[in-house]
């Protein structure tokens, strides 16, 4: 199916998605453009540096003053077009805190906007004044370690955290699943009626998703300390014996979720990495 690029959709009263035109195995259709308002408006998550993208935010707001430009995060399909954005419109980038990359470490898939600078940093639960109501800032890292969700009437734009194709990536060393597990359970514990994520269609039933992302977390959990239980092993093996049959393009991103768990685990003294950067079991579990 064709996915309506550069055309404006009303999802409810003050809420309009734009989707951008750089599908992948990552980005499901493309990413998601929100715009949230009614006579004056907030972009959330303006998009990949792409031109057309940028002049159909443009258009679709069709003369209404655009007071903020936020992004969730500071990955290349989210962030890059705020600046061709605020240059087009002089709205204040204004949202998540951008990544010092070199204190963090490199990363594999090497996806950070390196260029973004906001204006203005969100913290958690500060807010932006739009319409007489107000969107709210939820700190949820993990996928990130700078990740901001938003809510606004009701509805949560969950960016990465929570999508509604596919599960999200949690890459070492920024991504972390401690946190982002508790990121979830913050998000569980919320009464959002709708989210609105930056990749697939809208989640309707948020709390019953939540529950069964962290279920399947856990169970790949168990599934890893049952593998390297049977006998020691390193990443590329964990992921062959628990990603079965995985598209060849993923197998990255996989290999970067199961060092998450990793790690996590490791942290928690269940598992142990020997020289070759082998992994097993615990000695002392």
């Amino acid at each position: 199916m064709d996915a309506p690029y550069s055309l404006a959709e009303t999802l409810e009263p003050g809420i309009a998605r734009l989707l951008a035109r750089n599908p992948s195995a990552f980005t499901y259709f493309g990413t998601q453009t929100y715009l949230v308002g009614e006579d004056e408006l907030l972009v959330i998550d303006p998009g990949p540096d792409l031109p057309e993208h940028v002049d159909a935010i443009i258009a679709a707001a069709a003369g209404r003053p655009i007071i903020a430009i936020c992004c969730t995060h500071t990955h290349r399909d989210h962030s890059p077009a705020s600046r061709a954005l605020k240059a087009a419109t002089g709205a204040p980038i204004i949202g998540c805190a951008p990544l010092a990359l070199d204190s963090i470490g490199p990363r594999a898939d090497a996806s950070f906007d390196r260029d973004y600078v906001p204006d203005r940093v969100l913290a958690d639960g500060e807010v932006i004044a739009i319409d007489g109501g107000q969107l709210a800032a939820v700190a949820t890292p993990g996928h990130t370690s700078n990740h901001l969700c938003f809510a606004y009437g009701g509805a949560l734009f969950t960016g990465d955290h929570v999508m509604g194709w596919s599960t999200t990536v949690v890459v070492p060393p920024d991504g972390d699943m401690a946190a982002y597990m508790a990121s979830l359970e913050l998000l569980r514990q919320r009464q959002d009626r709708v989210y609105y994520p930056a990749h697939g269609p809208a989640v309707t039933k948020p709390a019953q998703l939540v529950r069964g992302m962290m279920g399947h977390r856990m169970q790949r959990e168990r599934q890893i300390l049952k593998l390297v239980g049977a006998r020691p092993r390193d990443i590329p093996a964990i992921v062959a014996d628990a990603y079965p049959g995985l598209d060849p393009r993923l197998i990255p991103a996989a290999g970067g979720s199961v060092h998450a768990h990793l790690l996590d685990l490791q942290r928690r003294g269940l598992v142990e990495m020997s020289e070759g950067e082998i992994w097993s079991r615990s000695r002392s579990a």
